[in-house]
């Protein structure tokens, strides 16, 4: 793409409501604009991002045997009051009403929808196990919306729905989803935990919640430095007031206490902040009794099925890898989310050679398949690098005064250093780093 044709409307003001990183950054690098309040649109940048989380989900859901479905984002009403939901879910859930006064809701989740799509279609145990998960718009009527991202009120989701003939068999694949999770996170080059969680209006016996580790996290954390131990304070303590002490209290006190009770390995135990990011659920027969959903067993009796669920929250993705990503300058993106991984930056447009070369940078590295930004814009060198920084180009090839002695430099934004490379060479270098 060339910068002069792009729409990347980058500004040096964010937002006064503005407060954690990714919210501003986000915002002054042109990612994404705000609607209202808890409402955001993607634009190119943005949504080049937010495309390349999806398809790494996607592509490790459907090697694990999941199948993609899409649900009408607006649900019957009626659903909901069949499985007790209703009124447990508040504010939060937005109801309409349409012209014939049927009334409806903006899916907030899909729990009940799913166990519908399933229902009489899948009716023997010979169908068991199945996986269906969808990438989809949800809706939550926050009632204070902030944070950008983090917190909106419109979101990209994935939510999964697994039904099994047996509770060994749901537990087999809240495992098998535990473990790709682990591997989407992993290849979105995060650093994560898994931890024990409550299950919430969601239901169920067992949930995990996968946090990203942020210190603007709205979560507390504890986890083990030894083992795989870690916890969300809520599934420990009973009160607000017993969190609010043990927030003060040093890891010698912890000893003594009943978070050391949890991990048996005996490790240090330490506080964390986190950003949920994925929970996952084992639900049992909670939904499919309620909306009488059954299959036929090995002796063609009637019962309801297991399920368990799995969520990620896909957009507040994008603004978590920058929670912890970033330094004062921008955006600090992972290779496998950042928009471009090579900003061609001509450090004068007006210059016949540097110029030249860019322009022969730009389709060698096209040629090659790699994701490259040419900026060549008539603006200040000064400007253009600023840009650069902010938006959070993983590599920056500067083509400047150091071109009349065959020289340009490459600036690894994360490392933040200059790296001087002859101008033949450039290619074979860029191709290392990446």
């Amino acid at each position: 793409m060339r910068r002069s044709r792009a729409f990347i409307p980058t500004t040096k003001e964010a937002p006064s409501d503005a407060t954690l990183p990714s919210h501003q950054f986000l915002i002054r690098g042109g990612f994404i604009n705000q609607q209202g309040a808890g409402l955001y649109n993607f634009m190119p940048l943005g949504k080049i991002v937010l495309e390349k989380i999806r398809a790494i989900v996607k592509e490790e859901l459907d090697k694990a045997g999941c199948c993609e479905v899409q649900l009408s984002f607006v649900t019957p009403l009626s659903l909901w009051e069949r499985s007790g939901r209703s009124e447990a879910m508040g504010k939060e859930m937005l109801r309409i009403s349409d012209r014939h006064e049927n009334s409806f809701v903006l899916s907030p989740t899909n729990e009940e929808a799913m166990v519908e799509l399933v229902k009489n279609r899948v009716t023997s145990y010979k169908d068991l196990p199945l996986n269906l998960y969808q990438i989809n718009t949800k809706f939550r009527d926050e009632a204070r919306p902030r944070y950008g991202l983090m917190r909106g009120r419109e979101f990209l989701m994935k939510d999964g729905y697994s039904f099994h003939a047996s509770t060994e068999d749901m537990v087999r694949e809240f495992d098998l989803m535990e473990a790709t999770y682990k591997k989407i996170f992993t290849r979105l080059g995060l650093d994560f935990r898994v931890v024990a969680a409550d299950s919430g209006a969601i239901g169920g016996e067992g949930s995990k919640e996968f946090h990203v580790l942020a210190d603007s996290g709205e979560d507390t954390l504890v986890v083990c430095e030894a083992c795989e131990y870690g916890a969300n304070i809520e599934t420990i303590f009973e009160s607000e007031e017993e969190v609010d002490a043990l927030n003060e209290k040093s890891y010698e006190s912890l000893q003594e206490e009943k978070i050391a009770e949890k991990c048996s390995c005996g490790g240090k135990l330490s506080f964390k902040k986190g950003i949920e990011v994925g929970h996952i659920f084992q639900l049992g027969d909670k939904y499919s009794s309620a909306l009488e959903a059954h299959f036929n067993d090995e002796n063609g009796k009637p019962r309801p099925f297991e399920m368990a669920t799995f969520g990620i929250g896909v957009s507040r993705l994008v603004a978590s890898v920058i929670e912890q990503n970033h330094d004062e300058s921008g955006c600090i993106w992972t290779k496998a989310t950042a928009p471009y991984m090579v900003n061609i930056l001509i450090s004068n447009i007006k210059d016949e050679a540097q110029n030249s070369l860019g322009e022969a940078l730009y389709a060698e590295l096209q040629s090659q398949h790699v994701e490259v930004m040419l900026d060549d814009r008539k603006e200040r060198f000064g400007f253009k690098m600023k840009d650069a920084e902010l938006i959070g180009f993983p590599y920056t090839i500067v083509i400047g005064k150091e071109l009349e002695n065959g020289q340009v430099q490459i600036f690894d934004r994360r490392a933040k250093e200059n790296i001087s490379v002859n101008k033949d060479e450039i290619i074979e270098k860029i191709m290392e780093l990446i």
